[in-house]
C-alpha cells in the first residue's frame, strides 16, 4: 500500500480511482465491509481503490475536551489498512485549514481534483467539510460536475450469545475495552485488539517472585482496556508467545503508576529491554486484588498463569500432549 502524508504528496497525474473516507479507528469490521466493497467498486470499473483519513480525530483540534481516546495509534492504522489490500491511503493533516474548507472546495480539490474519483464509497451518517456541513445528498449533488457518483453503504453489526447486537462502531468497541470485554471488542474489530511499546526497566517484583514481566513505556500505542489480569499474546521480534497481563496500579505495592501494563510471558525467561513489543488481549481473567504478604500474591498469580494456559490452550512447559 502507498502512503502519501497529505494532499501535495499525491503524485500527478493519480487514478482514477474508488475513494472512501473516514477516521477508521481501529479499522474494524464495519470499516472492513466498506473497504471490501470500495475493491469490488475499483475491481469493477478498472478504478484505483482509495481510503482518505486523517492524522488526528477531528475533535482533537474542535474540541479536545470531547475527543475519545484512539483505539489504535496512527501507524497501527496505516498498518491495518495495508493488510486489507487498498492500494493508497491518503492521510489529511485535520488542521485549521482543513477544518474551515466549505464541503464543496473538499470536494472540488481532494476528490474530483487530486484523486479523480469515479466513485466515493460513504456511510448513511457521513458528514464532511467546514462544521459538518456536507452530507451524503451533498456528496450526491457535487458528484456529477466532479466525475464521481456516490455508493451508500450499509453499517455493520455483529450479534452476541448475551447482547443485543452490536454496531460496529468505534465507540462500541472503546466501551468494551473499558468494561475489561477485550473478546467482544475482538468480535467488532475482526482482530485482537492490540497495544505497542517500548519494554522498559520496572522494580524487579515479578522476577523476585518468580513471574518475571516485561514491564510497558507508558507512552504506548492503542488504548489500554479496563484494569485487570488479561490472557494474551506478546509478539517480540516478530515471535509470539502466551502471556499474562496486568493492567493497572497493582495495588498490594505502592509508588506503581495508573494504567502500569505488564506482561509474563509463560515459560520464558528473556531479555527483551529496549525492544518494541505488542500485546494482543484475548480474555480478561480477574481484576486488580490487594494481597496481604507475598504468598497470598504468587499464590493467585500461579492460578492466573494457570487459567491464561487453559484460555490460549498452551500446556505447560514439559507436560505430555493431550490425548
Amino acid at each position: 500500500m502507498e502512503r502519501y502524508d497529505g494532499l501535495d504528496a499525491v503524485p500527478t497525474p493519480f487514478g482514477p480511482s474508488a475513494v472512501t473516507i473516514g477516521k477508521f479507528d481501529g479499522v474494524h469490521v464495519g470499516h472492513r465491509a466498506v473497504l471490501e466493497q470500495l475493491q469490488r467498486v475499483a475491481e469493477e470499473r478498472h478504478l484505483l481503490p482509495v481510503v482518505v483519513t486523517f492524522d488526528r480525530h477531528p475533535l482533537a483540534l474542535l474540541a479536545p475536551e470531547k475527543c475519545p481516546p484512539a483505539l489504535v495509534s496512527l501507524d497501527q492504522k496505516l498498518e491495518l489498512l495495508a493488510e486489507t489490500g487498498v492500494a493508497a491511503t491518503v492521510v489529511l493533516p485535520f488542521d485549521e485549514r482543513l477544518s474551515k474548507l466549505p464541503a464543496e472546495h473538499f470536494v472540488e480539490e481532494v476528490l474530483g481534483g487530486r484523486l479523480r474519483a469515479q466513485a466515493v464509497l460513504v456511510g448513511s451518517d457521513f458528514r464532511f467539510g467546514a462544521k459538518g456541513s456536507g452530507n451524503v445528498q451533498t456528496l450526491r449533488e457535487l458528484g456529477p460536475a466532479n466525475g464521481f457518483d456516490v455508493v451508500l453503504v450499509d453499517d455493520v453489526g455483529i450479534p452476541d450469545d448475551t447482547d443485543p447486537v452490536h454496531r460496529a462502531s468505534s465507540t462500541a468497541i472503546r466501551q468494551l475495552l473499558a468494561d475489561g470485554r477485550p473478546e467482544a471488542a475482538a468480535k467488532l474489530l475482526g482482530h485482537l485488539h492490540t497495544v505497542r511499546s517500548t519494554v522498559v526497566h520496572g522494580q524487579q517484583r515479578g522476577r523476585l517472585l518468580g513471574y518475571p514481566t516485561a514491564n510497558l513505556d507508558p507512552d504506548l500505542e492503542g488504548l489500554v482496556p479496563a484494569d485487570g489480569v488479561y490472557a494474551a499474546w506478546l509478539t517480540v521480534d516478530g515471535v509470539r508467545y502466551p502471556a499474562a497481563v496486568s493492567v493497572g496500579n497493582n495495588p498490594t505495592f505502592t509508588g506503581v503508576p495508573a494504567k502500569q501494563v505488564e506482561a509474563h510471558a509463560l515459560d520464558q525467561d528473556f531479555d527483551i529491554y529496549g525492544k518494541t513489543v505488542e500485546l494482543a488481549f484475548v480474555e480478561y481473567v480477574r481484576g486488580m486484588l490487594k494481597f496481604d504478604g507475598m504468598d497470598p500474591l504468587i499464590a493467585q498469580m500461579r492460578d492466573d498463569v494457570h487459567q491464561v494456559r487453559g484460555i490460549l490452550g498452551v500446556r505447560e512447559a514439559g507436560a505430555p500432549p493431550v490425548g
